[in-house]
């Protein structure tokens, strides 16, 4: 059994769509990154790098490569999903948050768990998704980020 996590972090600004979960949620604010920002499956990214001992998201897809550039964060998890795969691995269950005071998400989850079981070849099963606020504290207190994090439980393959 490899466990992995991942964090991820990013600001709320006018003018860009706010995606989470590859969901396109209607809000005057978007998250600001080369991708399409959607920290939720950032983090699913990282939790699953860490798992089996790669390298961080950074590093796999830099923001300086005008190829990642608005691309959608789920193609770079269906890319990761590949190499977990090589390295003879498999999903147990992934447990996730998202913390956001402003919009609120729960009427969102189910359809992120879906579109990441998807990505994944996954049971939809196998995702937990849960949404917090930061009770009005610091900068996602103050409507100025959305964090996720995330830990990702994987078993080696046993051939034979």
């Amino acid at each position: 059994m490899r466990i992995g996590i991942g964090r991820d972090i990013h600001k709320l600004v006018f003018g860009r769509d706010l995606i989470l979960g590859g969901v396109k949620i209607d809000y005057e604010k978007g998250l600001l990154g080369n991708s399409d920002a959607d920290v939720l499956v950032h983090s699913v990214i990282d939790s699953i790098l860490g798992a089996i001992g790669e390298k961080n998201i950074g590093y796999h897809f830099p923001d300086t490569d005008k190829k990642y550039k608005d691309i959608s964060s789920l193609y770079l998890l269906k890319n990761v999903c590949e190499k977990f795969i090589l390295k003879k691995y498999k999903i147990i269950n992934f447990d996730t948050v998202i913390i956001a005071e402003k919009p609120k998400l729960n009427v969102f989850l189910d359809e992120m768990k879906k579109n990441i079981a998807n990505f994944l070849d996954i049971d939809y099963s196998l995702i937990g998704i849960k949404a917090t606020t930061n009770e009005g504290l610091g900068e996602i207190g103050h409507g100025n980020a959305i964090e996720a994090i995330s830990i990702c439980l994987l078993e080696e393959i046993c051939e034979g």
